[in-house]
C-alpha cells in the first residue's frame, strides 16, 4: 500500500492541468471535488441530471456538457460521483459507444466492491484504465482538504492518475488491484459509523442524566474516548445543526453494503447489524435527507414526544 508519502511523489506522474477534466454527478461530493480541482486550476466539465445542480456547477467556474456523451467525447479523464454502483453501471453503458483506449476514470463513488471488479472487468475491453478512488471523509472534509483517498487501480492507472488525486486529499492510498478501494472504504465507514453512533448514544445518556452536553462533549474530547467524530459531529448532535455534508440514507446504504460483503467473507458484525437497525429507525422518523449525525434524535424523539 502507497500514499502521498511513499516514494511515489507527485513529480513522478505527469498531468497537464491545460487537459479538460470530465466529472458526472454534481451532488455534495461532486461539488467538492469540481471547487478542489477548479481552484486548483483544472478546467471542469461536468453533467448531472438536475438542472440546479448543473447551474452550481456554472456558478463555480465549470462548464456544463449537453450530456454525457458529449462528456465523454471531450474528455479523456472523467470522475464519477455518483450514489451507488448501479448507477454507475447504467451510466457507463449508456456511453458504451463514445468508450476510446485513452479514457482513465476515476470512480469516486462509493459501491459493492464485487460489482466494482465487474465494471473494471468489461471496461478494460474496451482498453479504460479504470480507478475505484473512494473518499473517506465528507463533503466538507473533502472541500477543506482533509478527506482521504482510498484508490484501488492499477500501478499505471494510479501513477497517471496521482497528480488528480493528490489535488482532490492529502492523503491519497494505493491500496491495491480495483475493488480494495471500495473494500477499504467501507471498513473505514463501518468504523467511523460506529464511532458515530456511539457518540450519540453517550451524549444522549450525558442529557439523560441532566448532564450538561458542551461540557461533556469537551471531556470526551480530552479522554482515551475520543475520536475525530467529536470534532465533526459532536457540535452538531448538541445543537441539533443536521444541515447536510454527508447525508445519513447514504450511511444507511453503505452499512448495508458492508453487511452484504462480510457476510460473502462468512462473518458476522454483531455490532453493525445493531448500527444497521438504528439507522433505519432513523429513516422512519424521517432523518434519512439529514446529516449523518441525525442519528442523534434516534435517542431524543421519543423524550421530545413525551
Amino acid at each position: 500500500m502507497s500514499s502521498s508519502s511513499d516514494p511515489q511523489s507527485k513529480s513522478d506522474a505527469s498531468s497537464s492541468k491545460t487537459e479538460i477534466l470530465g466529472l458526472v454527478g454534481v451532488g455534495l461530493m461532486g461539488t467538492a471535488i469540481a471547487q478542489r480541482l477548479i481552484s486548483a486550476g483544472y478546467a471542469v466539465l461536468g453533467w448531472d441530471t438536475d438542472e440546479q445542480r448543473r447551474q452550481g456547477l456554472i456558478q463555480l467556474g465549470g462548464n456544463l456538457a449537453s450530456n454525457t456523451a458529449d462528456l465523454f467525447d471531450r474528455c479523456d479523464r472523467v470522475l464519477l460521483s455518483l450514489p451507488n454502483d448501479a448507477i454507475v453501471s447504467e451510466v457507463l453503458r449508456q456511453v458504451k459507444a463514445n468508450l476510446r483506449p485513452t479514457h482513465i476514470l476515476l470512480d469516486t463513488s462509493t459501491g459493492d466492491p464485487v460489482g466494482t471488479c465487474k465494471q473494471e472487468s468489461w471496461l478494460r475491453e474496451y482498453g479504460v484504465e479504470y480507478l475505484d478512488a473512494t473518499i473517506s471523509g465528507s463533503s466538507v472534509q473533502l472541500l477543506a482538504g482533509t478527506a482521504v483517498m482510498l484508490v484501488g487501480a492499477s500501478p499505471d492507472g494510479m501513477q497517471q492518475s496521482f497528480p488528480i488525486l493528490s489535488t482532490l486529499a492529502d492523503k491519497v492510498f494505493h491500496v491495491g488491484p480495483v475493488g480494495r478501494g471500495a473494500q477499504m472504504k467501507l471498513v473505514t465507514n463501518l468504523v467511523l459509523g460506529l464511532n458515530r453512533a456511539a457518540l450519540a448514544e453517550g451524549l444522549a445518556y450525558a442529557d439523560s442524566l441532566g448532564l450538561p452536553l458542551d461540557q461533556t462533549l469537551e471531556l470526551l474530547r480530552g479522554s482515551m474516548s475520543y475520536s475525530r467524530i467529536m470534532d465533526t459531529k459532536g457540535e452538531k448532535m448538541i445543537g441539533r445543526d443536521y444541515a447536510v455534508q454527508a447525508k445519513l440514507s447514504q450511511h444507511a446504504k453503505d452499512v448495508g453494503l458492508i453487511l452484504e460483503d462480510a457476510s460473502r467473507a462468512e462473518l458476522r458484525l454483531p455490532l453493525t447489524e445493531v448500527h444497521a437497525k438504528l439507522l433505519r429507525t432513523a429513516i422512519e422518523l424521517g432523518l434519512g435527507d439529514c446529516d449523518n449525525s441525525a442519528i442523534f434524535d434516534v435517542y431524543r424523539k421519543p423524550r421530545d414526544a413525551t
